[in-house]
């Protein structure tokens, strides 16, 4: 058996594309398992991380693999692994100095990843880690909304907006969300309460009052946010700029923590004139989040929503695409097409 496989390589920042290369196949440390990989997802971090956008929180070494969740098929597990087995089907996000799931094999810790929800193929349950964990952590954890509460989720069309609607609706929230008018229905048909067409409405000037924001864009986006939270409301964003508080939390050292405590001054006074609490999310992995979404998604109360799908020999044409930003829903990589 070869002990070789192809993955898609970057050997610096700013590499408009990815190389596919033949490479050594990981070797599963104690507690991992290696999984042959069927399916893997496009995310936002995979393009920042191509551009160098968070070398400041992640100095990769090169060369790197990039992709950052999957479904697939365990073919090795580690001496101390005893919750998975070969054969067994699981999904997963590795953790961030670990991604690599643009390859035909990947090593990934246990304590990442969780058995494939029964009711998905592996293109279908790709699409969920990701995304799940990012909308659990930020809904759930940060948030923590509760029945009858008001959230916006931005681009609710999008690759976390899809999930994340679906989500705020089983936590019993009342949601708005904006995207454009082609979108309206399918993201009534995932739950949205209030949809506001981004070309023709200001989200700040006819949402009052709300809860909490869940933001995937930054900027002007993120600053008017504190424009409609009530005091004591929550605002979460994935694009923001890191507070001193994120940088404490998340290890950096001191002088990355001044740099973010600075450039992140107006978000910080935002939120006190706003009364409210501005929270930085970076994702973390979760083997116990990851089961509670497959109990939600084997009872059919949550399911991904799929864009395209492209075999791995595509992975370029589907990063390009990926970078337009116009897909609805995830793109996934099928190693199986």
């Amino acid at each position: 058996m070869s002990k070789k496989m192809h993955a898609a390589i970057i050997t610096h920042y700013r590499q408009p594309l990815p190389v596919m290369q033949p490479v050594p196949r990981p070797a599963p440390q104690p507690n991992d398992v290696l999984v042959k990989i069927n399916a893997a997802s496009i995310n936002p971090i995979d393009l920042k991380t191509m551009h160098g956008g968070l070398k400041f929180l992640l100095p990769y070494q090169f060369p790197l693999i990039i992709g950052s969740d999957f479904a697939g098929t365990v073919v090795a597990v580690g001496q101390n692994v005893t919750a998975f087995q070969i054969g067994d089907a699981v999904y997963g996000r590795p953790r961030k100095n670990r991604i690599g799931t643009f390859a035909e094999y990947l090593a990934v810790d246990q304590a990442d990843i969780a058995l494939k929800p029964r009711n998905l193929s592996f293109d279908q349950a790709a699409a969920i880690p990701l995304v799940g964990l990012t909308s659990y952590q930020a809904l759930h954890d940060l948030m923590a909304l509760q029945p009858g509460q008001k959230v916006l989720i931005q681009a609710g069309a999008g690759g976390i907006g899809t999930l994340a609607i679906q989500l705020a609706k089983e936590l019993g929230a009342f949601v708005a969300t904006t995207t454009s008018q082609r979108n309206f229905a399918h993201v009534k048909a995932l739950g949205a309460d209030r949809v506001i067409d981004y070309h023709t409405e200001d989200f700040a000037t006819v949402l009052h009052d709300y809860d909490a924001v869940f933001d995937t864009l930054g900027g002007r986006a993120l600053e008017q946010a504190f424009q409609i939270v009530k005091p004591g409301g929550q605002v979460v964003s994935l694009s923001g700029i890191p507070d001193g508080r994120f940088a404490a939390a998340y290890g950096l050292p001191r002088w990355k923590q001044g740099l973010l405590r600075l450039a992140s001054h107006r978000l910080t006074r935002l939120a006190h004139q706003a009364q409210a609490d501005y929270h930085f999310l970076f994702m973390h992995p979760s083997h116990t989040q990851l089961e509670i979404l497959t109990r939600l998604i084997e009872q059919e109360r949550l399911h991904p929503v799929i864009d395209h799908v492209y075999p791995f020999s595509q992975l370029n044409q589907a990063l390009t695409y990926a970078r337009a930003g116009h897909a609805h829903g995830k793109i996934i990589i099928s190693f199986d097409a």
